[in-house]
């Protein structure tokens, strides 16, 4: 299981650490994912993190803002996100797969997802 917190309202240039805990099983060994949903629109990948913590990837949308990171001792991943724009805003999911994919219908397992809205 995969339970996603953090969110929140915050002003245009504000920062906010999302943050994926797991349970259940062991997600040691997966690829963690965040990805992002507004009303209307397909789910899109926000970061993605390999299951050592040494390869991450980022949206072009998100890249030099956001920071992604995992603790497998603690289970936990977690997504830092500084200088959050308007266009930010959206419901944020964390999942997990075995290989690294941006797509999210690829994507086994996912966290119930925690509001962002960012306010001009």
């Amino acid at each position: 299981q995969l339970q996603a917190s953090g969110g929140g309202s915050v002003q245009a240039g504000g920062s906010l650490r999302l943050s994926c805990a797991t349970s259940g099983r062991s997600f040691s060994f997966y690829v963690m994912g965040w990805f992002r949903q507004v009303p209307g629109k397909e789910r899109e990948f926000v970061s993605s993190i390999s299951w050592s913590g040494d390869k991450t990837y980022y949206a072009d949308s998100v890249k030099g803002r956001f920071t992604i990171s995992r603790d497998n001792a603690k289970n936990m991943v977690y997504l830092q996100m500084n200088s959050l724009k308007p266009e930010d805003t959206a419901v944020y999911y964390c999942a997990a797969e075995r290989i690294h994919t941006t797509d999210p219908y690829q994507y086994d397992y996912w966290g119930q997802g925690t509001q962002v809205t960012v306010s001009s």
